[in-house]
């Protein structure tokens, strides 16, 4: 899959990945703090998000969900970019960052010409999971500090209190799209 940001002055270029389907690729090198893309899509409620993907099944982990804040999610697999192909990785190169109601990626390290981004994309886990949620989100980054699950925290911890959990979105979709840009 060749992209349209492959030009001879593009920072990214979208190809196969070893790690799973399309990844993205530095074209040239990147500086660590530099904003390589904003993560775009649809800009869709949750209520949108849910009714959308209410058909997926448990084992499917395939998604362009982003949630951005309480109100927005943004659906890459509508009008997305290039973002929606970057992978994750237990050890990234880039981080999402959420500013001013978008999402950007940004380098954590300098990044070669050649080598893949990706992200952590730190899936929250919900009480209602399936029993095989870290087989459906398994990781396959292949770092040598890989935790074996996109999700996060890695394990499951009791939970002690509702009051506890973080932002949490109403239903698995929302979840699930916290900070996932393409678990595939």
């Amino acid at each position: 899959m060749a992209s349209a940001t492959t030009s001879k002055l593009a920072l990214i270029t979208v190809r196969r990945s070893k790690v799973h389907g399309s990844g993205v690729f530095a074209a040239r090198p990147i500086r660590n703090g530099a904003r390589i893309i904003e993560y775009t899509g649809e800009r869709i409620t949750h209520a949108q998000a849910d009714s959308r993907y209410e058909g997926k099944g448990d084992d499917d982990n395939h998604t362009f969900l982003f949630i951005v804040d309480r109100k927005t999610v943004i659906d890459a697999g509508v009008d997305g970019n290039d973002a929606r192909f970057i992978n994750h990785s237990c050890d990234p190169n880039c981080e999402s960052v959420i500013t001013g109601g978008r999402v950007f990626i940004e380098a954590i390290r300098n990044i070669a010409p050649g080598e893949e981004l990706a992200y952590d994309y730190q899936i929250q886990r919900d009480a209602d999971d399936p029993a095989n949620i870290d087989e459906v989100f398994a990781c396959r980054c292949g770092a040598q500090s890989c935790r074996g699950t996109m999700l996060w925290p890695a394990k499951r911890a009791p939970q002690k209190s509702q009051r506890r959990r973080t932002l949490r979105a109403d239903s698995a979709t929302k979840d699930r799209a916290r900070n996932v840009s393409a678990a595939r």
